[in-house]
């Protein structure tokens, strides 16, 4: 009797257990953050995002906090905004990080060939100022723009922000690819490597400020970041809401003897009208109820501001979600 009494109790225990077991799996609700290359910005407010809302997550806090589900993100590296936004209008992800530019010309439909319209599009918060870099290599003569002119540059990959911007700089400048001695389409993680090892004379990239790419490129083997002042960039910060003037300062880097000025855009965390208020209001509540945390994450990040989070940079409509966590917090 006493056997079949504690067979019982094992197989209600067990029971007990898969169900509770089941329960939580069930009640877990998981999302993606697109984010870019592994070295890039973008990466680390992807997995930033996700440190924040883990830390809500613990089981004294979650519950304190009144949060119904778990939430469970990932932040794989993807191709960057125009890939984000695609992805997050085909449903595959739920949140991304893009550029100012990319997110006004997916909303209005401006730019078609370079990203589709998607005026499900959502902005949730801006991050980082991201100056476009243009990087050249130590003893490649290059000292701006049309010294580009018959050299091997890198104008990133496709679906990344800073192909697209580099395609508007070769538009707004009247010049094609055959400008150039010869064009790549590496990665963010690829292009310091073959800058250094000379397969590249220069390359173009939109990155908060330091970058450890560009560090590798910089500090590593002696490249530098050229001014970007023509009279067609001067054209597109005067004609465009969501370019700005940015400076690199001096010091930045090792071979950053001067400050540097160029233009530059924001990056921006979105989503789809599709992604429930509750989820997108959840992951606000993470980011901004621990926002000095956030801050140390990344040194570029290290200036945020909360009442600039939720103006600058944004073109599409603010998601409900994040407008009732706005609200609620006073900052709206």
């Amino acid at each position: 009797m006493k056997k079949i009494i504690s067979s019982l109790a094992s197989f209600l225990l067990i029971f007990v257990a898969s169900f509770s077991l089941t329960s939580v799996a069930k009640s877990a609700e998981y999302f993606s953050i697109g984010t870019g290359g592994p070295t890039g910005v973008y990466f680390q407010v992807g997995n930033a995002i996700c440190k924040m809302v883990a830390k809500i997550q613990s089981a004294e806090h979650g519950r304190k906090k009144g949060t119904d589900k778990a939430l469970r993100c990932s932040a794989p590296s993807t191709g960057g905004s125009t890939y984000n936004i695609g992805q997050i209008m085909e449903g595959e992800l739920q949140f991304g990080v893009a550029q100012s530019d990319w997110q006004y010309h997916a909303y209005n439909g401006t730019n078609p060939d370079k990203v589709k319209p998607f005026d499900g599009l959502r902005a949730v918060f801006s991050a980082h100022p991201e100056p476009f870099h243009i990087i050249a290599r130590k003893g490649s003569k290059i000292k701006d723009w049309n010294s580009l002119k018959g050299k091997k540059v890198n104008i990133g990959n496709p679906g990344s922000g800073q192909r697209g911007t580099f395609e508007v700089l070769m538009e707004s400048h009247g010049v094609d690819t055959s400008f150039f001695g010869g064009t790549s389409e590496l990665t963010s993680s690829e292009q310091s490597g073959a800058l250094c090892d000379k397969k590249i004379d220069a390359f173009g990239y939109t990155v908060g400020v330091p970058n450890s790419g560009v560090a590798q490129s910089t500090d590593g083997c002696g490249a530098y970041i050229i001014d970007l002042q023509t009279d067609a960039v001067k054209k597109l910060v005067a004609d465009n809401a969501f370019y700005a003037w940015a400076t690199i300062p001096k010091g930045t880097y090792k071979t950053s003897k001067k400050d540097v000025t160029t233009f530059g855009v924001m990056a921006s965390f979105v989503t789809s009208a599709d992604v429930s208020d509750e989820l997108v209001y959840a992951v606000v509540k993470a980011v901004f109820e621990n926002l000095d945390d956030f801050r140390k994450q990344h040194p570029a990040f290290a200036n945020l501001d909360p009442k600039k989070m939720i103006v600058d940079g944004l073109s599409a409509p603010l998601h409900p979600g994040a407008i009732k966590y706005y609200k609620e917090a006073g900052l709206m």
